[in-house]
C-alpha cells in the first residue's frame, strides 16, 4: 500500500506541475474574446480577407420538365455568372436534398458553385449574386437557390 500512495503522490504532484506551468502559457495566448492574441493571428494567418459565396443550384424542376443538362447549367455560368464575377469560380458536381414549400422531399443532382471576392466588395458583389440566384430560379423554374457566406482569408 505505501508503494501504490507513493505513485499516486507522483501523478498528482506531475499534473500540478503540468498545470501550475502550462496554464499561465496557455491562457496568455488568448485574448478577452476566446481568440489567439495579436500577436499570434499575424503568424498564423495569411492572405487578405475574403468573402466565400456557396451557391446550391438544383436540377429538378417543378414544371415537369426534364431536369437542367450539364450543357444548361454551363450555358447559365457563361452567360450569367462569368460577367459578373470574370476572375473565377469553381463549380462541383453535387447531389442533395431538401425540402421544399408543400413539404416534399427532394432528392437531385445538384451544383455547388463557388465565388471568392475581396471583402471590401461585398456590398457590391450581393445585387449580382441576387440576380444570378434570381435568375436561376425563373429560367428553370426552381423554388430556390441556397446561398452561404463565410468570412475567409485568400492568398495566390
Amino acid at each position: 500500500m505505501p508503494q501504490r500512495t507513493s505513485r499516486l503522490r507522483t501523478a498528482a504532484l506531475a499534473a500540478a506541475t503540468v498545470l501550475a506551468v502550462g496554464a499561465p502559457t496557455a491562457y496568455a495566448a488568448l485574448d478577452a474574446g476566446g481568440e489567439p492574441a495579436p500577436a499570434d493571428r499575424s503568424t498564423a494567418v495569411r492572405g487578405t480577407p475574403y468573402v466565400g459565396t456557396h451557391l446550391y443550384f438544383g436540377t429538378a424542376r417543378s414544371d415537369g420538365h426534364p431536369d437542367v443538362t450539364d450543357r444548361q447549367f454551363r450555358d447559365f455560368v457563361t452567360r450569367r455568372v462569368t460577367p459578373k464575377f470574370p476572375a473565377g469560380l469553381t463549380i462541383e458536381d453535387a447531389r442533395g436534398q431538401w425540402r421544399d414549400a408543400k413539404g416534399v422531399v427532394i432528392r437531385e443532382r445538384s451544383y455547388e458553385l463557388t465565388l471568392y471576392y475581396p471583402k471590401s466588395e461585398a456590398r457590391a458583389k450581393d445585387a449580382g449574386i441576387q440576380e444570378i440566384r434570381a435568375a436561376y430560379k425563373k429560367q428553370f423554374h426552381q423554388e430556390s437557390v441556397m446561398r452561404a457566406d463565410e468570412a475567409a482569408n485568400v492568398d495566390f
